[in-house]
């Protein structure tokens, strides 16, 4: 009689049920369980949750916000300016070289349009302006010698001596004298000033996209000598009235002109590269940059100086200006189709979807689920059993989720 063959041990049973287990797992499809709520309410809420992030989607990220392009903000740009016009104050006509400064035709530039003006001056001593502080004074002893306010107009000698006009006094200072403020003659430049015509020659660039325009229609029959900028008619003749850009920041063209004040001109280039270049167009808008409403800090001026040589001594005329600054400033933005962010934003919208099976799965879970039937059917238990803990569970041929002892015999419908 044959012997028996000798049993494999209980453990290697165990292991070659591990391996094949753990085996099977890298070749194994799982899906998720889908559950069908017969629910209206919660079928509308679904389904306008979608429709909302669809909308958002299709309408605000790719027709308004063009998110399928690469853009490139902040374009390379040169502007150059230049102002034509005269005008006459009490005493002199006034050309363009000598009311706009600086001369060199940058972005930057400012009109003068009132002065005040000391002429005549030479170095000397001369009492003190009363607008410095504690430059008054009764007698020799209230003036320190030797003395240099930051704010004053030169180095206090000692002396008290009479001022200008009126009965006051105040503190001898050595330097240009008489003051500013003491011999000041006012000027009134505006009257022609309204009709003043500039220029701004503007050019941009896009590197990224080798994309380039300006702002000048390129026409030979002398087009920009007899034009002035209209947005509808001459959008490419960027020749403007300095009255008409006060005019549309929203200011008094004559309070502006006696205070000073800084005035933006914005050219802004947004541009659909995926349209032809001609759609490419600048966009102009006015407004005041220095803030009006805060005495302390309103208006502009700036001094400058002319010196002559007299007698072979130096004497200078002193002028205090009040102008409108002009700031030409220029932004813009380009943008052209790319497949790479539009497949970015395609995935993004995909799975944004989602969102509306988690709600209601929430809206389910927190405020429907009467006797926990949704929670049965949608969460499977796995039962212990006494074959199940005899070896070791790091994997196993059948996934646990597949006992289906505990469905609800009531189903959903009762949802």
């Amino acid at each position: 009689m044959a012997a028996a063959e000798p049993k494999p041990p209980a453990g290697a049973d165990a292991a070659r049920r591990l391996a094949g287990g753990c085996w099977s797992a890298l070749w194994d499809y799982e899906t998720p369980k889908v559950i069908v709520v017969k629910n209206r309410r919660l079928g509308v809420v679904y389904r306008a949750v979608q429709l909302l992030i669809l909308l958002y989607f299709v309408w605000y990220v790719f027709i308004v916000q063009k998110s399928y392009q690469d853009s490139e903000t902040g374009p390379e740009s040169s502007v150059i300016t230049k102002v034509k016009g005269i005008t006459y104050s009490e005493h002199k006509v006034w050309d363009v070289e000598e009311y706009v400064k600086p001369p060199e035709g940058g972005s930057v530039f400012s009109i003068i349009t009132r002065i005040e003006v000391t002429a005549s001056q030479t170095l000397g001593n001369c009492p003190e302006s009363v607008r410095v502080s504690n430059a008054t004074c009764d007698v020799d002893e209230d003036c320190v010698s030797g003395q240099l306010d930051m704010l004053g107009n030169g180095l206090r000698t000692g002396r008290c001596v009479p001022y200008y006009q009126g009965s006051a006094k105040t503190c001898e200072v050595s330097g240009w004298c008489p003051v500013e403020d003491g011999a000041s003659v006012s000027q009134f430049l505006g009257k022609m000033a309204p009709n003043f015509t500039i220029l701004i020659k503007n050019s941009i660039h896009y590197p990224k996209f080798q994309f380039s325009k300006g702002n000048i229609e390129h026409r030979k029959d002398g087009y920009l000598k007899h034009c002035t900028f209209d947005e509808v008619s001459d959008l490419y003749c960027p020749i403007f009235k300095l009255g008409f850009i006060v005019e549309q920041a929203g200011e008094n063209f004559t309070e502006l002109a006696h205070t000073g004040g800084v005035i933006g001109v914005v050219i802004n280039w947004d541009c659909d590269l995926d349209l032809p270049a001609s759609k490419c167009n600048p966009k102009y808008s006015f407004r005041r940059l220095d803030p009006k409403h805060v005495p302390a800090s309103s208006g502009y001026n700036f001094r400058f100086a002319k010196y002559y040589k007299t007698n072979n001594s130096t004497t200078r005329t002193l002028i205090k200006a009040y102008g409108i600054r002009i700031d030409v400033i220029v932004h813009g933005q380009a943008g052209k189709f790319s497949l790479i962010p539009t497949i970015i934003n395609l995935a993004t919208a995909l799975t944004s979807i989602g969102v509306g099976s988690f709600l209601c799965d929430w809206i389910l879970l927190t405020f429907m689920n009467k006797n926990k039937v949704y929670s049965h059917k949608k969460f499977d238990k796995m039962v212990d059993t006494p074959e199940q803990t005899t070896g070791p569970q790091l994997c196993a041929s059948e996934p646990p989720w597949q006992d289906s002892t505990l469905a609800d015999p009531r189903g959903l419908a009762q949802l």
